[in-house]
């Protein structure tokens, strides 16, 4: 298990183990609501589980509570006083959203209470959202008088739909976590006490899978969302190398020899 942090009461948290990385959102005071710097550090830690080669998985939370209350508000008057600093702020949040929506590992987002803002931003970025029967959602934007990054609203847009990112934008609405299921942002709803559990166990699950076969998927689903010619391209030699590996070779004699199989992702 590696664990990182700071000397600061608010960071984020990594801890990575049994192929899976977990990232905390660490500021339960201010319901893990994220400063400029924890921005950065967001964006470190991504960045240093998505580096590790035994990293499968990338499972992000927040501590106590609530998921994310998003950007801190509070310090707008300094670091988001103009456009010039809202340029170099909004940049620290679109890294942190690129370096989730680009992991070449599947992320999960585990969200309970607020998931507000930014903090909606990192969900949507994330492949996949499970959340208790408790937490609720919005983006803001609207009522703070400010614009989302468009990659971030490309998020959103994946995340949910086309409509109901119209909605959520226009209005500032509130969205219940039977709504959020309802529209497709979550892949499912559990109990408060029973989310952690559960979130690791989907963890695991994926982390048990052929990790080539798993990164091959998510480029080609990035593949058919974007479009794009390059991302095509990827996605087609990623598949193709999953042919010429060990790890389709043991696929094939665990399920001659009925057993359950031993990825390595090589």
């Amino acid at each position: 298990m590696h664990g990182s942090g700071s000397a600061q009461a608010s960071s984020i948290s990594l801890d990575i183990a049994d192929h899976v990385a977990r990232l905390t959102i660490e500021r339960p005071e201010k319901r893990n609501a994220l400063s400029q710097a924890m921005w950065l550090e967001l964006t470190d830690r991504l960045e240093t589980a998505i580096a590790d080669p035994d990293v499968r998985v990338i499972l992000i939370s927040g501590a106590g509570d609530h998921f994310c209350a998003g950007a801190d508000i509070g310090e707008f008057d300094t670091v988001r006083r103009n456009a010039e600093t809202a340029r170099a702020y909004e940049k620290a949040n679109s890294d942190a959203f690129a370096a989730i929506r680009n992991a070449p590992v599947p992320t999960i987002a585990a969200i309970r209470g607020i998931c507000f803002g930014g903090g909606f931003g990192i969900a949507a970025a994330c492949d996949i959202r499970l959340a208790s029967e408790d937490a609720r959602f919005c983006v803001p934007a609207a009522r703070l008088g400010l614009a989302y990054p468009h990659d971030a609203m490309a998020d959103i847009v994946h995340a949910c739909g086309p409509q109901f990112a119209k909605y959520l934008t226009f209005s500032a609405a509130q969205l219940a976590a039977e709504e959020a299921l309802r529209i497709g942002f979550l892949v499912e709803i559990d109990a408060a006490d029973s989310l952690d559990e559960r979130a690791t166990e989907l963890a695991g699950q994926i982390a048990r899978a052929a990790p080539l076969s798993v990164k091959a998927s998510k480029a080609a689903i990035k593949a058919v969302l974007s479009s794009a010619s390059t991302d095509a391209a990827d996605a087609a030699a990623l598949g193709a190398a999953t042919f010429e590996s060990a790890d389709y070779a043991e696929g094939r004699a665990a399920f001659r020899e009925r057993r359950a199989p031993e990825f390595r992702g090589k």
